[in-house]
């Protein structure tokens, strides 16, 4: 019983006692006295059928009753004309108590009823949002696939037009560098000229890769030994742009399903991101563990961080904030970690550098 309901029936218990004791204590002489005392135990009465419903009606209306009944037997028992009204008052007691709690406790179903049912609708309309969020979701990946699917085709096309051509005008500019001595001014022309070839190559790649949907093998996988192969990769960038690289991955004992080429184009693109981000020298900390089931790689630079209002554009096709981006790393990486079951999550603030989290399942522990 909660305290509310013990100081109700405290408060219906010293009532009834406070009436009995006035009644017993008052002679009969005093007629008016009694009157209104038997009055008085109404209050008790709709009080009880109030906040304990049928049950405490009739019950509160009987304790009265067999209260009641020796006061009129006893005491009034040598006026006979009184005891008609003495009994006709024991049985309005029960009544008012029957009716007072059967009101209270329809009052209360009632109530229950409306409790109920504003909870199967608050129940429907949490499922009606999850369903909507669900079918937005829905909606955005049809989208997603439907520019895909444009941009496949466009891909298609554009590797067989462009790259034949890109190769061709490379392979001419070596051939004019070969001849042209390196102190001549016309070598450092033939030196941009190979170079922009070659970012254009990679524009056309990443076009490519993004186009080409990920078919992961899922062939066992030790993500912390293709982690240090990237790092390995991409050493020089991180020492020509002063960039110290720490790996922290003694914990991790757990491998990987997938497709170790994919794998680490991802983890690269994740490095190239935080080396780019830091152009003038910083810190790369990269902490794998176990959780949950999961591989958890952390990729924290201590670069400029990223506003709040850009972290959920980054993973989008074409968005990017530098000027020499395709803006297809992050969105390339996000789709083979989803195509291998995981997860890509960022978290960054302005100042205080960026931290991207990749999650991937844990097939077993070596």
């Amino acid at each position: 019983m909660r305290r509310q309901d013990w100081i109700r029936l405290t408060i219906v218990v010293v009532l009834v006692a406070v009436i009995t004791v006035l009644h017993y204590q008052t002679t009969i002489a005093k007629v008016h006295f009694h009157d209104i005392y038997r009055r008085l135990y109404y209050v008790p009465i709709v009080l009880g059928g109030l906040w304990f419903t049928l049950r405490g009606g009739v019950g509160t209306a009987l304790v009265v009753s067999l209260l009641f009944i020796p006061h009129v037997v006893i005491q009034w028992g040598h006026h006979p004309t009184a005891d008609p009204e003495q009994y006709l008052e024991i049985i309005l007691y029960n009544v008012i108590g029957f009716l007072t709690g059967l009101l209270a406790e329809r009052e209360l179903r009632q109530k229950l009823s409306y409790q109920s049912a504003a909870r199967r609708l608050e129940e429907s309309y949490a499922e009606l949002r999850r369903q909507a969020d669900l079918i937005l979701d829905i909606e955005d990946q049809l989208r997603r696939a439907d520019r895909l699917s444009a941009l496949g085709e466009l891909s298609a096309g554009m590797a067989h037009e462009i790259r034949n051509p890109l190769g061709s005008i490379r392979g001419t500019a070596e051939i004019l560098q070969d001849g042209i001595d390196p102190a001549d001014p016309r070598y450092e022309f033939t030196r941009i000229l190979i170079k922009e070839v070659d970012r254009l190559n990679r524009v056309v790649q990443d076009f490519l890769d993004f186009a080409r949907p990920p078919t992961p093998l899922r062939a066992s996988v030790d993500p912390v030994a293709v982690l240090r192969e990237v790092l390995q990769l991409t050493r020089q960038l991180a020492l020509k742009n002063g960039v110290e690289v720490s790996l922290d991955a003694d914990a991790v004992s757990a491998t990987v399903a997938g497709e170790e080429e994919q794998l680490k184009q991802a983890f690269l693109n994740l490095v190239l991101n935080a080396l780019q981000a830091m152009p003038t020298g910083g810190t790369l900390t990269i902490a794998a563990g176990s959780e949950g089931g999961e591989v958890q790689l952390r990729f924290r630079d201590s670069g400029p961080g990223i506003p709040l209002d850009l972290q959920e554009k980054i993973f989008n096709p074409f968005f990017t904030t530098r000027r020499e981006g395709t803006g297809l790393g992050l969105a390339i990486t996000q789709r083979i970690v989803s195509a291998h079951g995981g997860r890509l999550e960022v978290a960054s603030a302005m100042g205080a550098g960026s931290t991207f989290i990749l999650a991937l399942p844990a097939e077993k522990h070596l």
